[in-house]
């Protein structure tokens, strides 16, 4: 069977965690020649990229992966990431809320999760979700990784 994937390390500062962190992710290879990938996960903590977004990497000889360099084509999905603040919520609440508008998420523990919004949704229905949360001191949120689509959707409300 062909690999379709690899993993790759991306590095970067957490302001979440408040040092330089890896964060090892799947990506499906576009030309393993050029070093061309497509992020096939939904990032953490991660830099300024989101899910099929196309971006370039190297075999780093020391790591023994191929490391993130830059991205060159955003897919126009976005990224937030959420984190619970009231003790005892039950943060599949709120996931199952945003699955409903079309909205995935991965879980890191009980009271964080990063969330995917794919480039057709408007993101002003998520946002006002998420603000009805935060306005309520249930999370705290944050938009990491927010594409032109999702800003200009903010603009139009």
């Amino acid at each position: 069977m062909a690999e379709t994937h690899k993993k790759i390390i991306f590095k970067y500062y957490s302001t979440y965690l408040e040092e330089i962190v890896s964060e090892t992710m799947w990506a499906e290879i576009i030309d393993l020649e050029k070093g061309y990938f497509k992020l096939d996960n939904i990032p953490f903590f991660g830099p300024l990229i989101a899910t099929d977004d196309i971006f370039r990497a190297e075999y780093d000889e020391n790591e023994k992966y191929f490391i993130h360099r830059e991205t060159i084509e955003n897919s126009g999905n976005s990224i937030v990431q959420v984190l619970v603040l009231q003790e005892g919520f039950d943060k599949e609440i709120i996931r199952e809320k945003l699955k409903a508008v079309n909205c995935i998420s991965e879980t890191l523990n009980d009271t964080f999760f990063a969330v995917e919004i794919v480039k057709n949704t408007d993101y002003s229905i998520i946002k006002s979700l998420l603000n009805e949360y935060e306005s309520n001191s249930i999370i705290e949120f944050a938009e990491p990784c927010l594409s032109e689509k999702h800003r200009t959707d903010l603009l139009k409300n």
